[in-house]
């Protein structure tokens, strides 16, 4: 007997190009006793879902069982939030941002002290005004013009 038709049926539908009546004759001829050897290992496949519908059926008390767990009550229990659990999560972001700012001020310093030790000189260092006499301090003389004007017309008046 010739297979030939079988055999490109099944490589059609390896390709995924046979239509419902061809995968139709692949499971009628699969579902028969005598298949030649070469075709053995396909039967399982096209025979699976023939057997498959008598044995996976569901039992008639299913929808009762179903409906026996969906039905049962079980009592809801209200928990009861404080605020110091709700504002838990922010207490934690707070002590973590605290942790990082503390972290990043001691590096700070310690890379500061590290600076002037070494004798490095910073940008900020250059910046500065240096200590000492202050030319303008020296030079600035306080005068105060509304004394003088206001002292000389009193001694007249006074006289």
């Amino acid at each position: 007997m010739d297979y030939k038709y079988i055999e490109q049926l099944l490589e059609r539908y390896w390709r995924c190009e046979t239509s419902l009546q061809e995968e139709e004759i692949l499971r009628m001829f699969f579902s028969q006793e005598n298949i030649p050897a070469a075709l053995l290992p396909y039967r399982q496949l096209f025979v699976y879902e023939q057997s498959g519908k008598m044995t996976d059926v569901l039992g008639n008390d299913f929808d009762q069982r179903i409906l026996g767990m969906i039905e049962e009550d079980e009592p809801v229990k209200a928990r009861v939030i404080t605020m110091r659990q709700r504002l838990m999560p922010l207490f934690k972001a707070a002590a973590v941002v605290a942790i990082i700012l503390t972290l990043g001020n001691a590096m700070q310093v310690a890379l500061s002290e590290g600076q002037a030790q070494q004798g490095v000189p910073s940008v900020a260092n250059v910046d500065k005004p240096h200590e000492g006499p202050s030319v303008a301090k020296a030079d600035s003389v306080k005068s105060d013009t509304l004394q003088h004007k206001i002292q000389s017309p009193v001694s007249t008046i006074t006289k």
